[in-house]
């Protein structure tokens, strides 16, 4: 049986903790939902800042809910441009990644760490993961049909009650497979 899942393209976010949003967009704010994301509780802010290395990306979306630490993640593309070495690691995993400041409409933050390139990864609900027989922390190959057809290897795969099933990759793996917003996927074990 071959195990379709749906694949979507992660554009560059970041996501905040409540002090950083305090300090970026005043006391007291709270983000103002734009639309939910696949993954439950996720959702796309509308707010955005600017992220400022050796260059800057303006316009940078924010994503919620909040979270303990500030995180940026960023495409292999997007890290050149701005003259950061950032490491590919799972979301969350941010200790000795590199820093760059965040710039709001009230003020700035300089991250110490938390700059990433999300490692390629199947989120999968726990019920799902028993029916594909697929573990958590497991590492998968998925396939691309279509015309830019390709197999991304090294898929680690993230299972919790609160997942959804989904393939997420950045916009430079999208760009190569040629996927604009969402495709399918095949796994391949």
């Amino acid at each position: 049986m071959k195990m379709k899942i749906p694949v979507e393209v992660s554009a560059r976010h970041i996501h905040l903790s409540e002090a950083d949003m305090f300090v970026l967009f005043g006391d007291g704010y709270v983000l103002r939902k734009d639309r939910d994301l696949t993954q439950p509780s996720d959702f796309v802010a509308q707010e955005s800042l600017t992220i400022k290395g050796k260059n800057s990306l303006e316009n940078v979306r924010v994503v919620g809910p909040l979270r303990n630490r500030a995180q940026v993640e960023l495409s292999i593309t997007d890290a050149i441009s701005l003259g950061i070495e950032a490491p590919i690691r799972i979301s969350g995993d941010l200790d000795s990644s590199p820093g760059v400041v965040l710039v709001g409409p009230k003020g700035e933050v300089l991250l110490k760490e938390g700059v990433i390139i999300d490692k390629r990864h199947i989120h999968c609900a726990t019920e799902e993961a028993k029916l594909f027989k697929l573990k958590n922390g497991q590492i998968v190959s998925v396939a691309i049909e279509g015309e830019r057809a390709l197999t991304f290897n090294n898929v680690i795969v993230r299972v919790s009650d609160n997942y959804k099933l989904c393939m997420h990759i950045d916009t430079d793996e999208g760009n190569a497979a040629g996927i604009n917003k969402k495709t399918e996927g095949i796994i391949i074990k």
